[in-house]
């Protein structure tokens, strides 16, 4: 039982650390892509450090806090665990610390979901553009905004999980991509590397 829950935890972590930083989805190439760089292995490294602050500082971060703080086995917190409703729960976690820590909280969330809705409407567009053309992106604007205003009244926990199931459908043709163009992506990086050795740079 004990094994079957951390893998559970494991498995919940996972999941959440790739909803959180998009990393091995390929979402976060097309911002990339659309820099201006000498060197594109650059902008690569630059990608990188996403996941790292995301991920593994801030997450982590929120994570010792709701543990530290006794949240996360409070029986009074029970119905929020059962939602999935992180930012309710942080929130809680936070109020145990400082009254007016919530608030703040609060625009937080609001600022991460209005970015978040900002980059996803780009990636997506951007995609339905070049399969479609420019002049049908006002098809996926207005379904976009559908899709904004239906996740609106659904629950936490239906809408989590079909995120889930979407990333894996976005993960698999990525990772596919991701193997065929290792060789190259190696040999990029490896050029980039005798250059900075060798001073040219």
């Amino acid at each position: 039982a004990v094994a079957g829950g951390m893998v559970g935890v494991i498995v919940q972590g996972f999941k959440r650390a790739v909803f959180s930083s998009e990393a091995g989805l390929g979402s976060a190439a097309i911002a990339h892509s659309a820099a201006s760089v000498k060197y594109p292995v650059r902008q690569g490294l630059v990608a990188l450090y996403e996941p790292f602050i995301d991920t593994i500082v801030i997450c982590t971060m929120t994570a010792l806090v709701i543990v530290l703080t006794g949240v996360y086995n409070d029986p009074a917190t029970e119905a929020i665990r059962e939602a999935k409703n992180g930012a309710a729960l942080t929130g809680v976690a936070f109020a145990q610390v400082s009254d007016w820590f919530p608030a703040i909280l609060a625009v937080s969330v609001f600022l991460f979901a209005y970015s978040t809705m900002i980059s996803w409407s780009y990636y997506g567009e951007r995609c339905w553009s070049y399969l479609f053309g420019e002049r049908s992106a006002i098809v996926y604007r207005v379904v976009f905004i559908m899709f904004i205003v239906l996740a609106s009244v659904v629950s936490a926990a239906n809408l989590l999980d079909f995120t889930d199931l979407l990333v894996l459908a976005m993960a698999f043709p990525n990772l596919i991509g991701l193997y065929v163009l290792s060789g190259k992506v190696r040999r990029s990086l490896d050029e980039y590397r005798d250059k900075l050795r060798s001073g040219e740079m």
